[in-house]
């Protein structure tokens, strides 16, 4: 028996993607990797002094399911942490939204497929942001993570 689209944690993965790679890669510029936590990304061979890190964390698959993401904001080159705190402001920015009513973004949930269109399935809903306090890593980098729970319903 197939499992349901909604239950699909390639579903889940590949959206999640889409919603930071259309948003914080394509719409502001600032490099996206994933699981990749504090590993500064090299450009066409050149390092990148400010970028965005999504770590995954492990799906609960129940009819009211959750995923918990780390969104690590990082800067280097940033003596007093300027740069990073406009990064955190605008990675927030995506996942908060003034016009629904309890201010929670919902990202477009999909069924992928490996070519072809993408369909629609629903969305998820930021449930929960909580901010780190500023961190300074060895190499300097500076981050904060923001730790996401996201929630949808799922058919199990």
């Amino acid at each position: 028996m197939s499992l349901d689209p909604t239950a699909r944690e390639a579903n889940v993965r590949d959206s999640i993607k889409k919603f930071f790679v259309d948003n914080i890669r394509t719409i502001e510029g600032i490099y996206v990797s994933f699981d990749r936590y504090l590993s500064a990304p090299k450009i066409q061979g050149k390092d990148t002094n400010r970028w965005v890190s999504v770590h995954i964390g492990p799906l609960e698959r129940e009819f009211h399911s959750t995923v918990e993401l780390d969104v690590y904001c990082c800067t280097r080159i940033d003596s007093e942490g300027f740069r990073l705190a406009q990064l955190c402001d605008n990675v927030m920015g995506y996942l908060t939204d003034s016009t629904m009513s309890d201010g929670m973004k919902r990202i477009t949930f999909y069924q992928s497929r490996p070519s072809g269109a993408w369909t629609e399935l629903g969305a998820f809903k930021v449930i929960e942001i909580n901010e780190s306090p500023q961190l300074d890593a060895t190499d300097q980098t500076k981050y904060k993570v923001l730790t996401v729970t996201l929630s949808w319903g799922a058919t199990i």
